[in-house]
């Protein structure tokens, strides 16, 4: 809380806001360089190095975050991007593939943004560890996927996992279960950021309320601080293909990275993000601009309450972003030495468990497109965009709609449309473990468009639901769906309970 002396008042009074705004904005800098100091005597070592080392970006991002006055988009200033900056996928696939794929996957590290947990899906600990399919987990069928491919093409393709301190240490304990995989080195990255809610270093971690994840748009320093970013440039690593471990569609693809790493050095592109065709499920997705002559991702929050309606038009913005994201290793050291690496702030309220009111400030990864040179959006399949955010998307990946392959999921052939089912769950889903105990199997859904189901629901064994089957349970009924029933175009509702007899 700040104070008022006479002469500040005096200061307003006398017409000087501006001048005023500035002396509270350094005061309150000052504050927090004080806060730091004091936490960063709390600890000695090594440690002390690397938290300064932190705490100097944390510095940078909270004086960006007091310069901010208003908007960061003045929506008259918003331009469609031009053609040729957002291109179809079909058309970078069609200049095929080098008879040596080898040599454009020796330049390629793989990151997985690991940072979350299965809090919203009522699961302890780190998102990646919930198991998804055939007992496998988010993290298995990334494993998977690497393994298969350095096998394939007899390369050495690194996966990097970019974990918070939420997840860091759950992460580390699973992945010495990979130890013996040869095919395969796995390295984690560990940051954290804080709020001087914490007065000692020791307590940052998962235990305590001070310290909080700092949104993947910290991954340019975390590359550049550890060290990792130098040892894969000298490695001969071009470029990191980084997504979210919860998006089972993002795949390493060779048709991309060919396209990448073909193009002469002074055009290379140093960005790539994989869009694709926006759905009125996606309406709140962060979407391609053009703005101030760059490209630049618009998110939801930047957007002016009087224009919201029209961000989520499908017909004016009609893509959005994957977070699937190619981006060059050489392009990140040059803007993290030149400090050029210009990401819109999130602040992100919160309350902590005592009452206390507090603001998280965080950065994303795909904000940063704008810095880059001769960035470029691809147009990619649906099939890219495979996020597990719910125990809706869970069952549809649990099904029968999609095969596995080494640790990959494609939609069956012998689903007729490409098209995804629209699957809601009620309150009665969210948990995973409260989930599973309501399917005795997960139902046939090959011909299925639309499932809702709300309330208490149980599904018997080889169940098959077909076009759009709609099931509710009024509040004290329960309804449980017979073994082996046929539902098609259905709606059930009421109460209907089978009984052993």
């Amino acid at each position: 809380r700040a104070c008022l002396s006479c002469h500040q008042v005096s200061m307003v009074a006398n017409g000087g806001m501006a001048q005023f705004q500035e002396m509270m904005r350094q005061q309150l800098e000052s504050s927090m360089h004080a806060e730091l100091e004091k936490l960063l005597d709390t600890t000695t070592g090594p440690e002390r190095e690397v938290s300064k080392k932190d705490f100097e970006g944390f510095k940078s991002l909270f004086h960006r975050f007091l310069q901010v006055k208003g908007p960061s988009v003045e929506w008259i200033k918003i331009q469609r991007p031009p053609e040729d900056s957002i291109q179809p996928y079909d058309k970078i696939a069609a200049r095929g593939l080098p008879d040596n794929v080898a040599n454009s996957l020796d330049k390629l590290v793989v990151v997985k943004l690991n940072g979350g947990l299965g809090t919203s899906m009522g699961c302890k600990g780190p998102k990646s560890l919930i198991s998804v399919r055939n007992e496998n987990t988010f993290l298995d069928l990334t494993v998977q996927q690497i393994e298969h491919l350095n096998k394939t093409y007899n390369t050495d393709v690194p996966l990097v996992l970019m974990n918070s301190f939420n997840t860091d240490e759950d992460t580390k304990k699973i992945l010495q279960k990979y130890t013996h995989h040869r095919q395969i080195q796995i390295q984690t990255v560990n940051k954290e950021s804080l709020l001087p809610v914490s007065t000692n270093l020791s307590t940052s971690g998962q235990n305590s309320d001070g310290w909080y994840p700092p949104g993947h748009g910290d991954i340019y320093a975390s590359f550049y601080n550890s060290g990792l970013l130098d040892q894969l440039i000298a490695q001969g690593k071009e470029y990191i293909f980084v997504s979210n471990i919860d998006n089972l569609g993002a795949t390493v693809d060779l048709h991309i990275l060919h396209h990448l790493v073909s193009q002469p050095n002074g055009k290379r592109c140093e960005f790539v993000m994989e869009v694709t065709d926006k759905t009125r499920a996606d309406v709140k997705g962060g979407t391609l601009i053009e703005y101030e002559g760059k490209l630049r991702l618009l998110e939801i929050a930047q957007v002016p309450k009087a224009h919201v309606d029209e961000f989520k038009s499908v017909s004016k913005f009609k893509i959005f972003n994957t977070n699937n994201l190619w981006i060059s290793l050489a392009a990140i050291k040059r803007l993290q030495e030149q400090q050029a690496m210009d990401m819109e702030i999130i602040v992100n309220p919160k309350t902590l468990d005592g009452g206390q009111n507090v603001i998280q400030l965080e950065t994303a990864v795909g904000a940063a497109i704008k810095c880059f040179d001769n960035a470029l959006g691809i147009n990619v399949p649906r099939s890219r965009f495979l996020p597990v955010k719910t125990t809706s998307d869970l069952l549809l990946v649990m099904s029968n709609l999609y095969s596995l392959d080494a640790g990959s999921l494609t939609m069956s052939p012998k689903r007729e449309f490409p098209t995804t089912p629209h699957v809601k769950l009620g309150s009665s889903f969210t948990k995973v473990q409260e989930y599973l105990t309501r399917f005795e199997s997960i139902p046939d859904m090959l011909e299925l468009d639309h499932l809702t189901v709300s309330g208490d629901v149980t599904f018997g064994k080889n169940v098959s639901l077909k076009g759009t089957v709609i099931i509710i349970a009024n509040h004290g009924d329960r309804i449980d769906i017979p073994a082996g029933s046929m539902l098609e175009n259905k709606i059930v509702s009421g109460n209907l309970r089978i009984l052993d007899h």
